[in-house]
C-alpha cells in the first residue's frame, strides 16, 4: 500500500477524490454551491487555490500549501457566541503579521494548522449536508483522500489543462468554456476572484497562450498515471 504525502507548507498538491462505490457528490446546482461555500471555509485559511473542476463523483484540485500561518483565534478567546465562534474559528493570520504588541506568548497561543484535518472536515462536513439533503446514511467519499505533489511548472501547466478539460474527457461539454464548474471561467475572467489566477496565467505567459493551450489534446493516460490516478473515473450524466 502506498503511503500518503505529507501536505507540507509552500509545496503545490493536487488533490483528488471520488464518490464511495462510484456515487454522486453533487445533484444539484445547490450541492456545487454548498461545497464551494464549506470549501472557502475550510481550505481558503490554509492553502491557495490554482485550479478546480467538481464533476458528478469526483473533484480535482490544485493547491498550494500556506506558509507561517497559524489561527487568527487561540481557544481561549471563544466567546459565549457558539454560533459565531464555529465561523471565525478555522481563520488563519501570517506568523510574519503577528506584531510584538501581542506579546511575548501570541506565538504560543496560536496553534499551527494540520492542513490534511482542514481537508478531512470539509469532506466530513459536505457528507453531513448530502445525508440530510437527500436522506441518505455513511461515507460519501473515499478514503483516504488522494494527494501528489507537483514539483516543476511544466506538470503544474499540465495538472492546470488536465482539471478543466476534465468534462470534456467525460463528454460533458466540447470545450471546458462551456461547463460552469471549474476555475476555467476565472481564468479568462476579470472579476474579483480567490483562485491564484495571475499565477495561473504567469506560467502560460498571456491569457491569449493560456486559451491555446486548451485547445490542444492532452495525454490523459500520462497524466492520470503521474498523479497515481490507476482507473478511469467513470461519470453518469444524469
Amino acid at each position: 500500500m502506498q503511503s500518503l504525502e505529507l501536505l507540507t507548507e509552500g509545496n503545490y498538491f493536487h488533490i483528488y477524490n471520488h464518490g464511495i462505490d462510484d456515487q454522486d457528490l453533487f445533484r444539484e446546482t445547490d450541492d456545487y454551491n454548498y461545497f464551494l461555500h464549506l470549501y472557502e471555509k475550510y481550505i481558503d485559511p490554509v492553502a491557495e487555490t490554482f485550479a478546480w473542476v467538481l464533476m458528478k463523483n469526483h473533484f480535482h484540485l490544485l493547491t498550494r500549501i500556506k506558509e507561517n500561518m497559524v489561527y487568527k483565534y487561540s481557544n481561549a478567546d471563544r466567546s459565549n457566541d457558539a454560533v459565531r465562534f464555529e465561523e471565525i474559528k478555522w481563520e488563519t493570520i501570517n506568523l510574519n503579521d503577528l506584531s510584538a504588541s501581542e506579546g511575548p506568548d501570541s506565538v504560543v497561543k496560536n496553534k499551527k494548522p494540520q492542513p490534511h484535518l482542514h481537508f478531512s472536515h470539509l469532506f466530513n462536513a459536505y457528507t453531513k449536508y448530502i445525508n440530510k439533503q437527500y436522506q441518505r446514511r455513511g461515507n460519501l467519499f473515499e478514503r483516504p483522500f488522494k494527494r501528489k505533489q507537483i514539483n516543476t511548472q511544466s506538470y503544474l501547466k499540465q495538472i492546470v489543462i488536465y482539471i478543466h478539460n476534465n468534462p470534456v474527457h467525460h463528454n460533458f461539454c466540447q470545450h471546458p468554456v462551456e461547463y460552469s464548474w471549474s476555475s476555467y471561467l476565472s481564468c479568462i475572467s476579470v472579476k474579483s476572484t480567490k483562485l491564484q489566477r495571475d499565477s495561473v496565467i504567469g506560467w502560460f505567459d498571456d491569457v491569449g497562450n493560456f486559451k491555446y493551450c486548451h485547445e490542444g489534446k492532452i495525454e490523459i493516460e500520462q497524466i492520470e498515471k503521474f498523479l497515481n490516478i490507476n482507473r478511469p473515473d467513470s461519470v453518469r450524466r444524469t
